[in-house]
């Protein structure tokens, strides 16, 4: 699986990227069917404090795996995001594993 994570309009972070690397090589483990994940960070306009945006998108066999969340920090947005990929692949594979 190859992962590619872009920050936009922001400066990188090594940090970061090793932890959110790790953890989508946990879930490819698991999943062997995944192709590719693109990675987006990217400020969002909210004033409330919620503005940090994490956005990955998933190359599977059959349609793309899309999820996004908002929150406080960077880390608390690619959890809630990691969670909800997650979610979608155990349900596209009980879909397949029926067929």
């Amino acid at each position: 699986m190859t992962v590619n994570i872009q920050y936009l309009h922001m400066p990188t972070s090594e940090a970061m990227n090793e932890l959110l690397t790790h953890k989508l090589e946990k879930i490819s483990a698991k999943y062997d069917w995944i192709l590719s994940t693109d990675v987006y960070f990217k400020l969002g306009n909210d004033s409330s404090g919620k503005n940090k945006v994490c956005e990955m998108k998933m190359e599977v066999p059959g349609p793309r795996i899309f999820a996004s969340s908002t929150e406080d920090n960077f880390e608390k947005a690619a959890a809630a995001t990691l969670k909800d990929l997650e979610r979608q692949l155990k349900k596209r594979k009980a879909v397949y594993s029926k067929r």
